[in-house]
C-alpha cells in the first residue's frame, strides 16, 4: 500500500497529523505542489515563497532520514490540481492521500474538487486537524453561530482545551526505502522570488530546527515578561515565530504545549506573560475560525457590511508615501521600513500603521491588506485580514470607529527614547529625544525629513465623521 502526504503550509515532521497518517497507512510519499500563478493571484509575498522553498529543502532532508521521498509537481492554477493529484496517485499506485485542512475559500474549493474526483476513482483524500488547535465549526455560541467577539471565543477555547487537551502527534517511524521512487530536487529559487535579498534569508533560517530553537529560547525567559515587553518594538520581547507558524515549520499545538509547560499546565491563569502569549495564540485561532465561518472574508469583504458605504479617499500620493515610509510620522515610517527591509513588522506597529492608513489617511483597508500580503514573510490571509479589519473598524470585535490611535502618542509610549525610530530612520539619529517623535519644522528641513502628510487631529475627526453616519 502506498499513501501520499500532500504538504501545503505544514512543512514539518513533528506534530504533523497528515504525515503520520500517511506513514501509518502504507509506504509514504511526500508531495508539494508549486503554483506560481496561484501564489501571485493570492498576492503571496516573494519573501514568503522564498521562505517556503528553503523550508522545503530542509523538509526534504528530514524526510530522507525516514526514507520518505518528497516529490514536486508544478501546477500553475489550483483548478488543475484535482486531475494532477489523480494522475500522480495512479502513477505511484497510491490508494490514499492525506493533508491537513486549510480554511480559505479557494483552499476549501480546491480540496472539495480534489476529494470528489479522487473518490470517483477509488482514492481517498483525508483531511486532518493540523493548522489550528480546535476544528473550526466546533467552537460556537449558544445560538450555534460563530463567535464574533474574541473574549467569549477565547473562554470557550480554553474550556474546550481543558476538557480535551491538545495531543501532539508523534513523528512517523523510519520506513523501508522505496526503490522505485526518488526525491525530486528542490529548486534554489523561482522567478517569483529570485530578487529576495540575502539579508532577509540570513535573518530567517527556514528549518524546523530553527523554529524549535526560537520557541525554546523564547520560553526560557522572554515569555515570562511578554505582557510587559511585547509592545516595545526596540526590545526582543516577542517570539518571532510567526513566519514559522505561517509555513507550518512549527504548529500552534507545539507552541501551546510549550507555553503550558511553563505555566503548570494552565492556559488562563498563572504567569501573566505566559497567559498573555497563549491569548495571542487564541487570536490567531479566532481569525482562522472566522475565515472558515464567513467565506466572504476570503473575498476581501468586510465583516460589517455597512462599512462598505465608507467613502474612502482616492489619494495615490498619500498611499505611496505610506508604502515607502515617507509619511513624516517617524514611528509609521520606521515601521514601514522595517517591513521593507526584513519582511516582518512588530505586531504593535502593524496596528498603528494600519490605523494610520485607514483612519488618518482614510484609505481603504483592502489596499493596506494587499500591500502587507505582498511583503510579509509571515503573511496569512486569516490573521492579516483580521488585523486590518480590526484596525479599520470593519471586522469582528474590531476597534470602535471613534478609537483612533495617535501615532505620536504611541511612539512616546512604546519607543520613549526613539531607539526603534533611530534604528530604521538613520536620518533622525541626531534628533533629540524630545523631538524624535515629531520633529519641529526647522529640524525636518535641516535633515531633509518630510512634513506630515496629513494633520493628525483634523484627519481623526474626518474619519469619525465618515464612520458615524453609517447604520449600526
Amino acid at each position: 500500500m502506498t499513501s501520499i502526504c500532500w504538504f501545503r503550509t505544514d512543512l514539518r515532521i513533528a506534530d504533523q497529523p497528515a504525515l503520520y497518517a500517511a506513514a501509518a497507512s502504507g509506504s509514504a510519499i511526500g508531495l508539494f505542489i508549486i503554483s506560481e500563478e496561484q501564489w501571485a493571484s493570492h498576492q503571496d509575498a516573494p519573501v514568503k515563497v522564498d521562505f517556503w522553498l528553503r523550508a522545503l529543502k530542509s523538509l526534504s532532508d528530514e524526510l530522507a532520514t525516514l526514507n520518505i521521498p518528497l516529490k514536486l509537481l508544478t501546477i500553475q492554477q489550483w483548478r488543475d490540481i484535482p486531475r494532477a493529484l489523480l494522475s500522480f496517485a495512479k502513477q505511484h499506485g497510491a490508494t490514499s492521500i492525506h493533508c491537513n485542512r486549510e480554511y480559505g475559500l479557494n483552499e476549501r474549493n480546491r480540496d472539495r474538487a480534489s476529494y470528489k474526483l479522487l473518490k470517483e476513482h477509488g482514492i481517498d483524500l483525508t483531511g486532518h486537524l493540523g493548522a489550528t488547535l480546535l476544528e473550526p465549526g466546533t467552537i460556537k455560541t449558544g445560538g450555534d453561530s460563530y463567535y464574533r467577539v474574541f473574549t467569549p471565543f477565547a473562554r470557550a477555547c480554553r474550556s474546550a482545551l481543558e476538557a480535551r487537551p491538545y495531543v501532539l502527534t508523534p513523528a512517523p517511524a523510519k520506513q523501508v526505502k522505496l526503490a522505485s521512487v526518488t526525491t525530486d530536487p528542490v529548486p534554489a529559487t523561482l522567478s517569483y522570488c529570485e530578487d529576495v535579498s540575502q539579508t532577509i534569508r540570513q535573518g530567517w533560517p527556514a528549518t524546523e530546527a530553527e523554529a524549535y530553537k526560537r520557541l525554546e529560547h523564547f520560553s526560557q525567559e522572554a515569555i515570562y515578561h511578554y505582557q510587559r515587553d511585547r509592545d516595545i518594538p526596540s526590545l526582543p520581547g516577542t517570539s518571532t515565530l510567526s513566519p514559522y507558524l505561517a509555513a507550518g515549520l512549527v504548529s500552534a499545538g507545539q507552541c501551546l504545549y510549550r507555553a503550558m509547560s511553563c505555566n503548570q499546565g494552565e492556559t488562563g491563569t498563572g504567569k501573566p506573560g505566559v497567559t498573555t502569549w497563549i491569548t495571542e495564540l487564541l487570536w490567531r485561532e479566532f481569525y482562522q475560525h472566522l475565515l472558515h465561518g464567513y467565506p466572504e472574508l476570503s473575498m476581501h469583504q468586510p465583516m460589517r457590511p455597512q462599512t462598505n458605504a465608507v467613502l474612502w479617499r482616492d489619494a495615490p500620493d498619500d498611499f505611496a508615501a505610506w508604502t515607502k515610509g515617507e509619511t513624516g510620522v517617524p514611528l509609521i515610517d520606521a515601521a514601514m521600513r522595517q517591513l521593507l527591509h526584513t519582511g516582518w513588522m512588530h505586531n504593535r506597529l502593524r496596528m498603528v500603521v494600519a490605523m494610520y492608513l485607514t483612519k488618518n489617511m482614510l484609505i481603504d483597508w483592502r489596499r493596506g491588506e494587499a500591500f502587507f500580503m505582498r511583503h510579509l514573510i509571515d503573511g496569512e490571509l486569516a490573521a492579516n485580514n483580521g488585523g486590518w479589519q480590526w484596525s479599520a473598524s470593519t471586522g469582528a470585535d474590531s476597534a470602535p470607529y471613534f478609537r483612533v490611535f495617535n501615532p505620536i502618542s504611541q511612539s512616546e509610549r512604546f519607543d520613549p527614547k526613539g531607539a526603534f525610530i533611530k534604528h530604521w530612520l538613520p536620518e533622525l539619529t541626531s534628533v533629540s529625544t524630545k523631538e524624535i517623535h515629531d520633529p519641529l519644522p526647522l529640524t525636518r528641513s535641516a535633515i531633509g525629513y518630510p512634513m506630515q502628510r496629513v494633520d493628525l487631529r483634523s484627519s481623526r475627526l474626518r474619519a469619525i465623521e465618515a464612520f458615524s453616519s453609517l447604520n449600526p
